[in-house]
């Protein structure tokens, strides 16, 4: 049993919880994007198992008709295993999907694997998925050119992972600098499809300003737990969609979001703990 103060962060143990979630978003009209979560297996009976999991969760949104979508990691569909593993598991999600499928991006290693199945499955469903950049690796400028004339979706985050500085910005401001850089190449070059990743609210206001520049369409998507409020409000001009975890593998997440949040981490984990 999830604690309370765990359920700020994560929707539940099941697909139920967590779709009840969303209905409760979409009278706020805020949109949601469903993660199971699980990553890294080195079964394949286990790489299987989630990935019949999420072909349940999209039949069973569409019988919903809910305002949401899904997030997969490669590394939680037998990317770990073997790229074609990872592959025929994504193609049998995406097949089932009436809604959008993102494809998460994990560490540096998985990026190129991840991008091509990103680009077949695009042209294959004439944008039906959507993938997520990493604003601290140095190679994220090369990838969105790539990626511009793409159908799909791309989401734009700071980066979270902790890379080699040789493939990667390390300070802040760096990335921050980056960040701005990018998504004005995304309003210039991209017909629509972005999606702003980020809860920093000067990267939301420089992302309003292109967009009442250039016209280009885009998203705010924001974790679940994490400045709800201004969620709510931004959703009044702007789409946006929160990420949402749920599962039974909740502790890893919720102690990665604590970390994140440390005036709150003690406090927190005293809660589940019980002292």
């Amino acid at each position: 049993m999830i604690p309370p103060i765990a359920n700020n962060f994560v929707a539940g143990e099941t697909p139920e919880t967590a779709m009840a979630h969303v209905d409760e978003l979409n009278q706020r009209g805020v949109a949601g994007i469903l993660n199971l979560l699980g990553e890294h297996y080195d079964d394949r009976a286990d790489a299987d198992a989630d990935t019949q999991a999420y072909i349940d969760l999209v039949e069973a949104l569409a019988e919903r008709d809910t305002d949401s979508c899904i997030s997969v990691k490669p590394s939680q569909i037998g990317l770990d295993i073997g790229d074609d593993v990872f592959e025929e598991n994504l193609a049998r999600i995406v097949d089932a999907a009436d809604c959008l499928v993102w494809i998460d991006m994990e560490d540096h290693t998985t990026t190129d694997v991840t991008l091509d199945a990103y680009e077949r499955h695009a042209r294959a469903t004439d944008g039906n998925v959507g993938v997520c950049l990493q604003a601290n690796l140095k190679r994220t400028r090369e990838d969105l050119e790539r990626l511009a004339d793409l159908p799909g979706k791309v989401r734009l985050v700071k980066g979270a992972y902790d890379e080699p500085k040789e493939i990667a910005y390390k300070k802040k401001a760096k990335v921050d600098e980056v960040y701005k850089e990018y998504l004005e190449y995304m309003f210039e070059h991209f017909e629509g499809g972005i999606a702003v990743g980020s809860h920093d609210p000067k990267m939301i206001d420089h992302a309003q300003a292109l967009h009442a520049e250039h016209g280009t369409p885009y998203e705010i998507q924001m974790l679940m737990g994490v400045r709800e409020d201004e969620q709510t409000r931004l959703a009044a001009d702007v789409d946006v969609y929160q990420y949402i975890p749920y599962g039974e593998k909740w502790f890893s997440y919720f102690y990665r979001r604590v970390r994140e949040q440390k005036s709150n981490a003690l406090f927190a984990l005293r809660a589940v703990v019980g002292v």
